[in-house]
């Protein structure tokens, strides 16, 4: 139930719904004042890796057909490196998982306007896993 206060104190216009064992997050994220909004969905089963999509807009690659970097199979965004221990399930998704969402989202847009991927980070789609 923090989760679910945490992350409805923090993110007014999002509806949270939780069972015993799975949370379920939805709402709007707005990198900066003059970036879509984007609807986002976090599914987050406890001890678990939470999984974020974006459900509108449809993420696109890019206008010269490169794939979108830093994202999972099903579109899910890569947040952060597991094998790091960067987020535990003791940390709130509020002050984690969803603010991670609206900077990936950020250099998203970066991403479609340079040509450049500006976040750092390993592509999880990548076989060398480097930067």
């Amino acid at each position: 139930m923090e989760q679910v206060a945490a992350i409805k104190s923090k993110f007014k216009g999002f509806s949270v719904s939780a069972g015993r064992y799975k949370l379920k997050a939805k709402g709007i994220l707005q990198p900066t004042a003059r970036s879509a909004q984007y609807t986002v969905e976090v599914i987050y089963h406890l001890n678990g890796a939470p999984e974020v999509s974006v459900l509108d807009p449809v993420l696109q690659e890019s206008a010269n057909g490169e794939a979108i970097p830093h994202i999972y199979p099903g579109k899910k965004l890569c947040l952060y490196r597991p094998k790091y221990g960067e987020f535990k399930s003791s940390d709130l998704l509020a002050d984690t998982i969803l603010p991670w969402a609206s900077l990936w989202l950020y250099h998203y847009e970066n991403w479609h306007a340079t040509g450049e991927w500006m976040g750092g980070g390993e592509h999880p789609n990548s076989k060398s896993n480097s930067n």
